[in-house]
């Protein structure tokens, strides 16, 4: 469903991508791995459209993402950001339903709430969430709100930014199972962006690790374990010996 050929960015002189090719099928979960600043966020900011690549093409179902109708290429998406993103002021129920209100064609405020209510009971929170605001909620249920949002508008693709930052184990794994309940449930083309090992093997179908600006490694997630690539082989075993060099 979204093919990387290619794909190159810089910032001044430093290199960030240096070519990506990557190829995410349809109705799959695709997750990148690496470490931080290498690239895995500008990589999505890419596939976004909101940093331009240097170089390269990135398509989506065989059109070049950069052409087109802007809000309605954007309407596709949902997104699962790393720090929840949640808008303060703004009740729990209008944070999910934030999209259902804006655009083209806004939902009547009842019926965003009622859509808001229900993804809310997807994620496992209960309809006294939904007039709270976010400064009352756990991390834990923070995040599940900011799932719900990315649910909210039935997107094709879904985003997940570091799902699991800043939670407890527990909790980690009830975000990761929530995450891959609704990938199949909706059919959904997901891509993941973390170094946590454990999300990777809850929410993946496939992996694909990022290191110097190239995809080092991708396959099945089923194969990760096997292979001999060093690269690999460090980073899913927490290793500080090896290719990767490590801040001492």
């Amino acid at each position: 469903m979204i093919t990387l050929s290619q794909v190159q960015k810089s910032f001044g002189a430093n290199r960030v991508l240096a070519g990506i090719d990557l190829v995410i099928p349809k109705a799959s979960s695709m997750v990148i791995i690496g470490g931080s600043g290498t690239g895995k966020s500008v990589l999505l900011k890419c596939i976004l459209g909101l940093v331009r690549p240097d170089a390269g093409t990135i398509t989506l179902d065989g059109a070049d993402v950069t052409t087109g109708d802007r809000e309605a290429f954007l309407a596709r998406f949902g997104m699962l950001f790393q720090g929840g993103a949640l808008f303060d002021s703004l009740r729990v129920w209008e944070n999910v339903a934030f999209r259902l209100t804006r655009g083209r064609t806004p939902l009547p405020k009842a019926d965003a709430r009622a859509i808001a209510v229900e993804k809310l009971r997807r994620v496992g929170l209960g309809p006294a969430t939904a007039d709270l605001y976010p400064a009352e909620l756990s991390g834990g249920m923070q995040k599940r709100v900011g799932l719900a949002r990315a649910i909210a508008a039935n997107p094709e693709i879904i985003f997940f930014d570091e799902p699991t930052t800043g939670l407890d184990p527990i909790m980690a794994g009830v975000i990761n199972a929530l995450i891959r309940e609704i990938v199949v449930e909706m059919g959904v083309t997901a891509m993941t962006i973390t170094h946590d090992m454990s999300s990777v093997r809850a929410i993946a179908d496939n992996v694909a690790m990022l290191h110097g600006g190239v995809i080092r490694w991708t396959g099945p997630v089923t194969d990760m374990d096997a292979t001999d690539d060093p690269y690999v082989q460090q980073f899913i075993h927490g290793r500080a010996d090896g290719p990767i060099a490590s801040v001492r």
